[in-house]
Protein backbone atom coordinates (compact mmCIF):
# COMPACT_ATOMS: atom_id res chain seq x y z
CA UNK A 1 0.00 0.00 0.00
CA UNK A 2 1.55 3.29 -1.11
CA UNK A 3 1.41 6.52 0.89
CA UNK A 4 -2.13 7.73 0.31
CA UNK A 5 -5.35 8.99 1.90
CA UNK A 6 -9.07 8.33 1.95
CA UNK A 7 -12.38 9.30 3.51
CA UNK A 8 -14.70 7.16 5.63
CA UNK A 9 -18.33 7.79 4.67
CA UNK A 10 -21.08 5.14 4.87
CA UNK A 11 -23.27 4.99 1.77
CA UNK A 12 -26.38 5.50 3.92
CA UNK A 13 -24.95 8.89 4.96
CA UNK A 14 -24.88 10.32 1.44
CA UNK A 15 -27.41 13.07 0.73
CA UNK A 16 -30.51 12.23 -1.34
CA UNK A 17 -34.20 13.19 -1.42
CA UNK A 18 -35.28 9.62 -0.70
CA UNK A 19 -34.51 9.19 2.99
CA UNK A 20 -31.15 7.44 2.77
CA UNK A 21 -27.93 7.57 0.79
CA UNK A 22 -27.92 5.38 -2.30
CA UNK A 23 -25.70 4.13 -5.11
CA UNK A 24 -26.90 6.91 -7.44
CA UNK A 25 -26.08 10.52 -8.22
CA UNK A 26 -24.83 11.59 -4.80
CA UNK A 27 -22.41 8.65 -4.71
CA UNK A 28 -21.04 9.72 -8.09
CA UNK A 29 -20.75 13.30 -6.82
CA UNK A 30 -18.78 12.04 -3.84
CA UNK A 31 -16.43 10.14 -6.15
CA UNK A 32 -15.82 13.43 -7.98
CA UNK A 33 -15.09 15.10 -4.64
CA UNK A 34 -12.63 12.35 -3.70
CA UNK A 35 -10.80 12.74 -6.99
CA UNK A 36 -10.72 16.55 -6.78
CA UNK A 37 -9.43 16.46 -3.20
CA UNK A 38 -6.55 14.09 -3.98
CA UNK A 39 -7.94 11.01 -2.25
CA UNK A 40 -7.24 7.42 -3.30
CA UNK A 41 -9.76 5.51 -1.15
CA UNK A 42 -13.41 5.56 -0.17
CA UNK A 43 -13.99 3.50 2.99
CA UNK A 44 -17.56 2.38 3.62
CA UNK A 45 -19.38 0.22 6.16
CA UNK A 46 -20.91 -3.18 5.33
CA UNK A 47 -23.42 -2.95 2.46
CA UNK A 48 -25.40 -6.02 3.48
CA UNK A 49 -29.12 -5.89 4.46
CA UNK A 50 -29.60 -4.52 7.96
CA UNK A 51 -31.52 -6.46 10.60
CA UNK A 52 -32.40 -5.78 14.23
CA UNK A 53 -31.33 -2.32 15.37
CA UNK A 54 -30.55 -1.25 11.78
CA UNK A 55 -26.88 -2.06 12.31
CA UNK A 56 -24.84 -3.07 9.25
CA UNK A 57 -23.03 -5.45 11.61
CA UNK A 58 -26.23 -7.43 12.28
CA UNK A 59 -27.32 -8.51 8.82
CA UNK A 60 -29.71 -11.02 7.30
CA UNK A 61 -26.88 -12.11 4.99
CA UNK A 62 -23.11 -11.77 4.63
CA UNK A 63 -23.45 -12.00 0.86
CA UNK A 64 -26.51 -9.92 -0.10
CA UNK A 65 -26.76 -6.19 -0.78
CA UNK A 66 -28.92 -3.73 1.17
CA UNK A 67 -32.15 -2.93 -0.75
CA UNK A 68 -32.30 0.51 0.89
CA UNK A 69 -29.20 1.54 -1.06
CA UNK A 70 -30.76 0.96 -4.49
CA UNK A 71 -31.16 4.31 -6.22
CA UNK A 72 -34.74 4.98 -7.33
CA UNK A 73 -33.89 7.65 -9.89
CA UNK A 74 -31.46 5.31 -11.66
CA UNK A 75 -34.24 2.70 -11.78
CA UNK A 76 -36.54 5.30 -13.31
CA UNK A 77 -33.95 6.13 -15.98
CA UNK A 78 -33.85 2.45 -16.93
CA UNK A 79 -37.64 2.35 -17.26
CA UNK A 80 -38.22 0.18 -14.20
CA UNK A 81 -40.02 2.92 -12.23
CA UNK A 82 -42.09 6.01 -12.90
CA UNK A 83 -41.17 9.04 -10.84
CA UNK A 84 -44.69 9.53 -9.53
CA UNK A 85 -44.49 6.03 -7.99
CA UNK A 86 -41.91 7.15 -5.43
CA UNK A 87 -41.69 10.96 -5.44
CA UNK A 88 -44.95 11.44 -3.53
CA UNK A 89 -44.08 9.08 -0.70
CA UNK A 90 -42.80 10.32 2.64
CA UNK A 91 -39.15 9.44 3.08
CA UNK A 92 -37.93 11.58 5.98
CA UNK A 93 -39.20 12.46 9.44
CA UNK A 94 -36.18 14.60 10.35
CA UNK A 95 -33.77 16.35 7.96
CA UNK A 96 -30.30 14.86 7.98
CA UNK A 97 -31.36 11.58 9.63
CA UNK A 98 -32.31 8.18 8.26
CA UNK A 99 -35.77 7.03 9.39
CA UNK A 100 -35.50 3.26 9.03
CA UNK A 101 -39.16 2.81 9.94
CA UNK A 102 -40.25 4.88 6.93
CA UNK A 103 -37.80 3.05 4.70
CA UNK A 104 -39.17 -0.30 5.84
CA UNK A 105 -42.72 0.79 5.06
CA UNK A 106 -42.12 2.48 1.72
CA UNK A 107 -39.00 1.16 0.03
CA UNK A 108 -40.36 -2.36 -0.43
CA UNK A 109 -43.53 -1.07 -2.12
CA UNK A 110 -41.49 0.76 -4.72
CA UNK A 111 -38.97 -2.03 -5.27
CA UNK A 112 -41.77 -4.51 -5.91
CA UNK A 113 -42.89 -2.38 -8.87
CA UNK A 114 -39.36 -2.30 -10.29
CA UNK A 115 -38.79 -6.01 -9.67
CA UNK A 116 -42.07 -6.94 -11.37
CA UNK A 117 -41.06 -5.01 -14.50
CA UNK A 118 -37.63 -6.60 -14.48
CA UNK A 119 -39.10 -10.09 -14.20
CA UNK A 120 -41.63 -9.38 -16.96
CA UNK A 121 -38.85 -8.19 -19.27
CA UNK A 122 -37.23 -11.61 -19.49
CA UNK A 123 -33.81 -10.02 -18.92
CA UNK A 124 -30.97 -12.32 -19.95
CA UNK A 125 -28.62 -10.40 -17.65
CA UNK A 126 -30.86 -11.21 -14.68
CA UNK A 127 -30.76 -14.92 -15.51
CA UNK A 128 -26.98 -14.82 -15.81
CA UNK A 129 -26.69 -13.06 -12.46
CA UNK A 130 -28.84 -15.70 -10.76
CA UNK A 131 -26.73 -18.48 -12.25
CA UNK A 132 -23.43 -16.87 -11.20
CA UNK A 133 -24.55 -16.13 -7.64
CA UNK A 134 -26.66 -19.25 -7.04
CA UNK A 135 -24.32 -20.45 -4.27
CA UNK A 136 -25.68 -17.83 -1.86
CA UNK A 137 -28.61 -16.26 -3.72
CA UNK A 138 -30.95 -19.28 -3.67
CA UNK A 139 -30.60 -19.68 0.10
CA UNK A 140 -30.94 -15.95 0.80
CA UNK A 141 -34.00 -15.46 -1.41
CA UNK A 142 -35.81 -18.41 0.16
CA UNK A 143 -34.84 -17.20 3.64
CA UNK A 144 -36.34 -13.76 2.99
CA UNK A 145 -39.48 -15.24 1.43
CA UNK A 146 -40.00 -17.48 4.45
CA UNK A 147 -39.34 -14.57 6.80
CA UNK A 148 -42.09 -12.59 5.04
CA UNK A 149 -44.43 -15.58 5.22
CA UNK A 150 -43.77 -15.86 8.95
CA UNK A 151 -44.51 -12.21 9.69
CA UNK A 152 -40.87 -11.18 9.91
CA UNK A 153 -40.15 -13.60 12.77
CA UNK A 154 -36.56 -14.87 13.14
CA UNK A 155 -35.96 -18.31 11.66
CA UNK A 156 -35.52 -19.71 15.18
CA UNK A 157 -39.28 -19.18 15.65
CA UNK A 158 -40.42 -20.77 12.36
CA UNK A 159 -42.18 -24.15 12.21
CA UNK A 160 -39.78 -26.87 13.25
CA UNK A 161 -39.56 -28.51 9.82
CA UNK A 162 -38.42 -25.22 8.28
CA UNK A 163 -36.06 -24.40 11.12
CA UNK A 164 -34.37 -27.74 10.55
CA UNK A 165 -34.55 -27.44 6.75
CA UNK A 166 -36.25 -30.82 6.36
CA UNK A 167 -36.28 -31.89 2.74
CA UNK A 168 -40.04 -32.11 2.19
CA UNK A 169 -40.73 -28.81 3.93
CA UNK A 170 -38.03 -27.08 1.89
CA UNK A 171 -39.29 -28.46 -1.41
CA UNK A 172 -42.82 -27.35 -0.59
CA UNK A 173 -41.59 -23.87 0.38
CA UNK A 174 -39.69 -23.47 -2.88
CA UNK A 175 -42.85 -24.25 -4.87
CA UNK A 176 -45.21 -22.27 -2.63
CA UNK A 177 -43.06 -19.15 -2.54
CA UNK A 178 -41.64 -19.20 -6.07
CA UNK A 179 -42.92 -15.71 -6.82
CA UNK A 180 -41.50 -14.24 -3.61
CA UNK A 181 -38.19 -15.98 -4.17
CA UNK A 182 -37.98 -14.42 -7.63
CA UNK A 183 -38.71 -11.01 -6.12
CA UNK A 184 -35.82 -11.23 -3.67
CA UNK A 185 -33.50 -12.41 -6.43
CA UNK A 186 -34.59 -9.47 -8.57
CA UNK A 187 -33.85 -7.01 -5.75
CA UNK A 188 -30.33 -8.39 -5.46
CA UNK A 189 -29.84 -8.09 -9.20
CA UNK A 190 -30.94 -4.44 -9.06
CA UNK A 191 -28.56 -3.76 -6.17
CA UNK A 192 -25.48 -5.39 -7.64
CA UNK A 193 -26.11 -3.94 -11.10
CA UNK A 194 -25.95 -0.47 -9.57
CA UNK A 195 -23.02 -1.45 -7.36
CA UNK A 196 -20.92 -2.63 -10.30
CA UNK A 197 -21.70 0.58 -12.19
CA UNK A 198 -20.59 2.66 -9.20
CA UNK A 199 -17.44 0.63 -8.71
CA UNK A 200 -16.56 1.10 -12.38
CA UNK A 201 -17.08 4.85 -11.96
CA UNK A 202 -14.74 4.78 -8.96
CA UNK A 203 -12.07 2.91 -10.91
CA UNK A 204 -12.21 5.47 -13.73
CA UNK A 205 -11.49 8.18 -11.15
CA UNK A 206 -8.64 6.22 -9.56
CA UNK A 207 -10.62 5.57 -6.37
CA UNK A 208 -10.41 2.21 -4.59
CA UNK A 209 -13.25 1.11 -2.32
CA UNK A 210 -12.46 -0.27 1.13
CA UNK A 211 -15.24 -2.61 2.24
CA UNK A 212 -15.96 -3.96 5.69
CA UNK A 213 -16.55 -7.58 6.69
CA UNK A 214 -18.07 -8.17 10.15
CA UNK A 215 -16.37 -11.15 11.75
CA UNK A 216 -19.63 -12.58 13.09
CA UNK A 217 -22.91 -13.47 11.40
CA UNK A 218 -26.23 -12.50 12.95
CA UNK A 219 -28.23 -15.36 14.47
CA UNK A 220 -31.27 -14.36 12.41
CA UNK A 221 -29.55 -14.67 9.05
CA UNK A 222 -29.49 -16.81 5.97
CA UNK A 223 -25.87 -17.58 6.92
CA UNK A 224 -26.74 -19.37 10.16
CA UNK A 225 -30.05 -20.85 8.98
CA UNK A 226 -28.40 -22.26 5.85
CA UNK A 227 -25.18 -23.42 7.52
CA UNK A 228 -25.99 -24.38 11.12
CA UNK A 229 -23.08 -26.82 11.43
CA UNK A 230 -20.64 -23.91 11.06
CA UNK A 231 -21.79 -22.42 14.37
CA UNK A 232 -21.87 -23.42 18.04
CA UNK A 233 -25.55 -24.41 18.23
CA UNK A 234 -27.19 -27.07 20.37
CA UNK A 235 -29.41 -29.91 19.14
CA UNK A 236 -32.38 -27.53 19.06
CA UNK A 237 -30.37 -25.09 16.88
CA UNK A 238 -30.04 -22.54 19.69
CA UNK A 239 -26.72 -20.80 20.44
CA UNK A 240 -24.62 -22.32 23.21
CA UNK A 241 -22.14 -19.45 23.41
CA UNK A 242 -22.44 -15.94 21.97
CA UNK A 243 -20.01 -13.18 21.05
CA UNK A 244 -19.07 -9.97 22.81
CA UNK A 245 -16.27 -8.15 24.62
CA UNK A 246 -15.29 -8.31 28.30
CA UNK A 247 -15.70 -5.46 30.79
CA UNK A 248 -13.06 -2.73 30.48
CA UNK A 249 -12.53 0.95 31.14
CA UNK A 250 -15.20 1.82 28.60
CA UNK A 251 -17.94 -0.52 29.87
CA UNK A 252 -18.30 -2.03 33.34
CA UNK A 253 -20.36 -4.96 32.02
CA UNK A 254 -18.65 -5.40 28.65
CA UNK A 255 -20.38 -5.62 25.29
CA UNK A 256 -22.94 -8.38 24.63
CA UNK A 257 -23.28 -8.71 20.84
CA UNK A 258 -25.25 -11.94 20.92
CA UNK A 259 -23.95 -13.43 17.66
CA UNK A 260 -23.50 -17.21 17.63
CA UNK A 261 -19.86 -18.24 17.74
CA UNK A 262 -18.18 -20.25 15.01
CA UNK A 263 -17.49 -23.96 15.32
CA UNK A 264 -13.84 -23.40 14.47
CA UNK A 265 -12.78 -27.04 14.95
CA UNK A 266 -15.39 -28.22 12.46
CA UNK A 267 -14.54 -25.39 10.08
CA UNK A 268 -10.87 -26.37 10.15
CA UNK A 269 -11.75 -29.99 9.34
CA UNK A 270 -13.65 -28.72 6.30
CA UNK A 271 -10.77 -26.52 5.18
CA UNK A 272 -12.60 -23.34 6.22
CA UNK A 273 -14.84 -23.81 3.19
CA UNK A 274 -17.59 -21.45 4.36
CA UNK A 275 -15.20 -18.69 5.38
CA UNK A 276 -13.19 -18.88 2.16
CA UNK A 277 -16.40 -18.54 0.14
CA UNK A 278 -17.44 -15.59 2.28
CA UNK A 279 -14.14 -13.75 1.85
CA UNK A 280 -13.96 -14.59 -1.85
CA UNK A 281 -17.35 -12.94 -2.41
CA UNK A 282 -16.27 -9.81 -0.51
CA UNK A 283 -13.13 -9.54 -2.61
CA UNK A 284 -15.27 -9.66 -5.75
CA UNK A 285 -17.16 -6.62 -4.45
CA UNK A 286 -14.39 -4.46 -2.93
CA UNK A 287 -10.84 -3.43 -3.83
CA UNK A 288 -9.64 -3.67 -0.22
CA UNK A 289 -11.31 -5.59 2.61
CA UNK A 290 -11.25 -4.52 6.27
CA UNK A 291 -11.87 -7.54 8.49
CA UNK A 292 -13.67 -6.50 11.67
CA UNK A 293 -12.57 -7.70 15.14
CA UNK A 294 -9.32 -9.26 13.93
CA UNK A 295 -8.33 -10.19 17.49
CA UNK A 296 -11.17 -12.74 17.46
CA UNK A 297 -9.06 -14.95 15.19
CA UNK A 298 -6.35 -15.21 17.85
CA UNK A 299 -8.78 -15.64 20.77
CA UNK A 300 -12.48 -14.89 21.02
CA UNK A 301 -14.64 -13.99 23.99
CA UNK A 302 -17.38 -16.56 24.66
CA UNK A 303 -20.42 -15.62 26.74
CA UNK A 304 -22.99 -18.19 27.89
CA UNK A 305 -26.14 -17.82 25.77
CA UNK A 306 -28.89 -16.29 27.84
CA UNK A 307 -26.64 -14.09 30.00
CA UNK A 308 -27.79 -10.49 30.39
CA UNK A 309 -24.28 -9.01 30.27
CA UNK A 310 -20.85 -9.96 28.97
CA UNK A 311 -19.33 -10.20 32.45
CA UNK A 312 -19.58 -14.00 32.65
CA UNK A 313 -17.60 -14.75 29.50
CA UNK A 314 -14.13 -16.19 29.01
CA UNK A 315 -11.45 -16.23 26.32
CA UNK A 316 -11.11 -19.21 23.96
CA UNK A 317 -8.26 -19.76 21.46
CA UNK A 318 -9.21 -18.90 17.88
CA UNK A 319 -8.03 -20.51 14.63
CA UNK A 320 -4.86 -18.41 14.46
CA UNK A 321 -2.46 -18.14 11.54
CA UNK A 322 -3.62 -21.47 10.08
CA UNK A 323 -6.89 -19.84 9.08
CA UNK A 324 -5.21 -17.05 7.14
CA UNK A 325 -2.78 -19.47 5.53
CA UNK A 326 -5.74 -21.50 4.28
CA UNK A 327 -7.41 -18.36 2.92
CA UNK A 328 -4.24 -17.25 1.13
CA UNK A 329 -3.68 -20.73 -0.30
CA UNK A 330 -7.21 -20.72 -1.73
CA UNK A 331 -7.45 -17.10 -2.87
CA UNK A 332 -3.89 -15.82 -3.17
CA UNK A 333 -2.46 -12.76 -1.45
CA UNK A 334 -5.19 -10.14 -1.03
CA UNK A 335 -5.54 -6.52 0.05
CA UNK A 336 -6.80 -6.90 3.62
CA UNK A 337 -6.82 -4.48 6.56
CA UNK A 338 -6.97 -5.96 10.06
CA UNK A 339 -9.20 -4.15 12.57
CA UNK A 340 -6.87 -4.88 15.48
CA UNK A 341 -8.48 -2.55 18.01
CA UNK A 342 -9.55 -3.53 21.51
CA UNK A 343 -7.80 -5.75 24.06
CA UNK A 344 -4.50 -6.64 22.38
CA UNK A 345 -2.19 -9.33 23.70
CA UNK A 346 1.27 -10.40 22.50
CA UNK A 347 -0.53 -13.22 20.68
CA UNK A 348 -2.70 -10.79 18.72
CA UNK A 349 0.32 -8.66 17.81
CA UNK A 350 2.20 -11.74 16.65
CA UNK A 351 -0.75 -12.87 14.52
CA UNK A 352 -0.91 -9.44 12.89
CA UNK A 353 2.82 -9.55 12.17
CA UNK A 354 2.60 -13.09 10.80
CA UNK A 355 -0.18 -12.16 8.38
CA UNK A 356 1.59 -9.01 7.23
CA UNK A 357 -1.73 -7.16 7.16
CA UNK A 358 -1.76 -3.46 8.03
CA UNK A 359 -3.43 -2.81 11.37
CA UNK A 360 -5.33 0.28 12.52
CA UNK A 361 -4.21 3.25 14.61
CA UNK A 362 -6.86 5.58 16.06
CA UNK A 363 -5.54 8.94 17.18
CA UNK A 364 -8.30 9.56 19.73
CA UNK A 365 -7.24 6.44 21.64
CA UNK A 366 -3.76 7.91 22.17
CA UNK A 367 -5.17 10.50 24.57
CA UNK A 368 -7.90 8.49 26.29
CA UNK A 369 -6.82 7.88 29.88
CA UNK A 370 -9.06 4.79 30.00
CA UNK A 371 -6.78 3.14 27.43
CA UNK A 372 -3.48 2.36 29.14
CA UNK A 373 -1.61 1.41 25.96
CA UNK A 374 0.68 3.92 24.26
CA UNK A 375 0.72 2.37 20.80
CA UNK A 376 -1.71 4.94 19.42
CA UNK A 377 0.65 7.92 19.77
CA UNK A 378 1.91 8.88 16.29
CA UNK A 379 5.59 8.49 17.18
CA UNK A 380 4.86 4.77 17.73
CA UNK A 381 3.26 4.09 14.32
CA UNK A 382 4.80 1.67 11.82
CA UNK A 383 4.52 2.44 8.11
CA UNK A 384 2.37 -0.64 7.50
CA UNK A 385 -0.81 0.67 9.12
CA UNK A 386 -3.98 2.66 8.47
CA UNK A 387 -4.29 5.79 10.60
CA UNK A 388 -7.60 7.36 11.67
CA UNK A 389 -8.58 10.26 13.89
CA UNK A 390 -11.59 8.10 14.79
CA UNK A 391 -13.79 5.42 13.28
CA UNK A 392 -17.57 5.05 12.95
CA UNK A 393 -17.63 3.89 16.61
CA UNK A 394 -15.93 7.06 17.87
CA UNK A 395 -17.24 10.51 18.59
CA UNK A 396 -16.21 13.17 16.07
CA UNK A 397 -13.04 15.10 16.81
CA UNK A 398 -14.96 18.20 17.87
CA UNK A 399 -17.33 16.05 19.92
CA UNK A 400 -14.41 14.31 21.60
CA UNK A 401 -12.80 17.64 22.43
CA UNK A 402 -16.06 18.75 24.01
CA UNK A 403 -16.80 15.57 25.96
CA UNK A 404 -13.43 14.07 26.92
CA UNK A 405 -11.85 14.81 30.28
CA UNK A 406 -9.93 18.07 30.63
CA UNK A 407 -6.72 16.10 31.23
CA UNK A 408 -7.15 14.06 28.04
CA UNK A 409 -7.86 17.15 25.94
CA UNK A 410 -4.89 18.99 27.45
CA UNK A 411 -2.61 16.07 26.59
CA UNK A 412 -3.85 16.06 22.97
CA UNK A 413 -3.42 19.82 22.61
CA UNK A 414 0.11 19.72 24.01
CA UNK A 415 1.29 16.63 22.13
CA UNK A 416 -0.16 17.67 18.76
CA UNK A 417 0.41 21.42 19.23
CA UNK A 418 -3.21 22.09 18.31
CA UNK A 419 -4.33 25.59 17.42
CA UNK A 420 -7.93 26.39 18.43
CA UNK A 421 -8.09 29.30 15.97
CA UNK A 422 -8.09 26.99 12.95
CA UNK A 423 -10.24 24.38 14.69
CA UNK A 424 -8.93 21.45 16.68
CA UNK A 425 -10.22 19.06 14.02
CA UNK A 426 -7.82 20.40 11.38
CA UNK A 427 -4.86 20.02 13.70
CA UNK A 428 -5.76 16.41 14.53
CA UNK A 429 -6.42 15.53 10.90
CA UNK A 430 -3.09 17.10 9.92
CA UNK A 431 -1.34 14.91 12.48
CA UNK A 432 -2.86 11.84 10.84
CA UNK A 433 -1.82 12.96 7.36
CA UNK A 434 1.69 13.81 8.60
CA UNK A 435 2.19 10.41 10.24
CA UNK A 436 4.35 7.69 8.69
CA UNK A 437 1.34 5.38 8.28
CA UNK A 438 0.90 4.35 4.66
CA UNK A 439 -2.82 5.15 4.57
CA UNK A 440 -4.63 7.95 6.41
CA UNK A 441 -8.44 7.86 6.55
CA UNK A 442 -10.62 10.68 7.88
CA UNK A 443 -14.34 10.60 8.71
CA UNK A 444 -16.39 12.99 6.58
CA UNK A 445 -17.93 14.41 9.76
CA UNK A 446 -14.47 15.53 10.89
CA UNK A 447 -13.75 17.24 7.58
CA UNK A 448 -16.99 19.15 8.11
CA UNK A 449 -16.03 20.08 11.67
CA UNK A 450 -19.16 18.56 13.20
CA UNK A 451 -19.70 17.95 16.90
CA UNK A 452 -21.35 14.95 18.54
CA UNK A 453 -24.47 15.50 16.41
CA UNK A 454 -22.42 13.91 13.62
CA UNK A 455 -21.50 10.77 15.56
CA UNK A 456 -22.48 7.68 13.60
CA UNK A 457 -22.56 5.00 16.29
CA UNK A 458 -22.19 4.68 20.04
CA UNK A 459 -21.34 1.03 20.85
CA UNK A 460 -23.56 -0.88 23.29
CA UNK A 461 -26.48 1.52 22.81
CA UNK A 462 -29.77 1.18 20.93
CA UNK A 463 -31.58 3.98 19.15
CA UNK A 464 -30.22 6.92 17.18
CA UNK A 465 -27.28 5.02 15.69
CA UNK A 466 -26.51 4.60 11.97
CA UNK A 467 -28.76 7.56 11.09
CA UNK A 468 -26.48 10.56 10.42
CA UNK A 469 -26.44 11.96 6.88
CA UNK A 470 -24.36 14.56 5.04
CA UNK A 471 -25.78 17.99 4.22
CA UNK A 472 -26.56 18.30 0.52
CA UNK A 473 -23.89 20.98 -0.05
CA UNK A 474 -21.00 19.35 1.81
CA UNK A 475 -18.91 18.24 -1.20
CA UNK A 476 -17.86 21.80 -1.95
CA UNK A 477 -15.05 22.87 -4.32
CA UNK A 478 -13.56 24.95 -1.49
CA UNK A 479 -13.25 21.96 0.84
CA UNK A 480 -11.87 19.82 -1.99
CA UNK A 481 -9.21 22.44 -2.77
CA UNK A 482 -8.16 22.74 0.87
CA UNK A 483 -7.97 18.99 1.24
CA UNK A 484 -5.98 18.67 -1.99
CA UNK A 485 -3.45 21.16 -0.65
CA UNK A 486 -3.02 19.10 2.53
CA UNK A 487 -2.51 15.95 0.48
CA UNK A 488 0.17 17.66 -1.59
CA UNK A 489 1.86 19.02 1.55
CA UNK A 490 2.04 15.58 3.20
CA UNK A 491 2.80 13.70 -0.04
CA UNK A 492 -0.41 11.67 -0.10
CA UNK A 493 -1.57 12.60 -3.61
CA UNK A 494 -2.02 9.69 -6.04
CA UNK A 495 1.30 9.04 -7.77
CA UNK A 496 3.14 11.68 -5.73
CA UNK A 497 5.63 9.18 -4.31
Amino acid sequence: MKRSAGILLPITALPSPWGVGTLGGAARDFLDFLQQSGQSYWQILPICPTGYGDSPYQSFSSFAGNPYLIDLEDLAEKGLLRREEYAQLRWESQPGRVDYGLLYCNRGKVLRLAAARLLQSGSAAFGQFCARQAGWLENYALFMALKEENGGAPWTEWPDALRRREKTAMEQAVRRLAGEVDYWKAVQYLFFSQWEELRAQAARRGISIIGDLPIYAALDSADVWGNPTQFQLDEDLRPVWVAGCPPDGFSATGQLWGNPLFAWDRMEQEGYRWWIGRIARQLEIYDVLRIDHFRGFEAYYAIPAGDDTAAGGHWVPGPGIGFFQAVEKALGRQNIIAEDLGFLTPGVRKLLADTGFPGMKVLQFAFDSRDTGSGYLPHCYPRNCVVYTGTHDNDTICGWMQNASCEDVKKAVEYLRLNPQEGYHWGMMRSVWASVGDLAVIQMQDLLGLGSEGRFNTPSTLGGNWTWRCPSDCFSPELAARLHHEMELYQRLPGQL
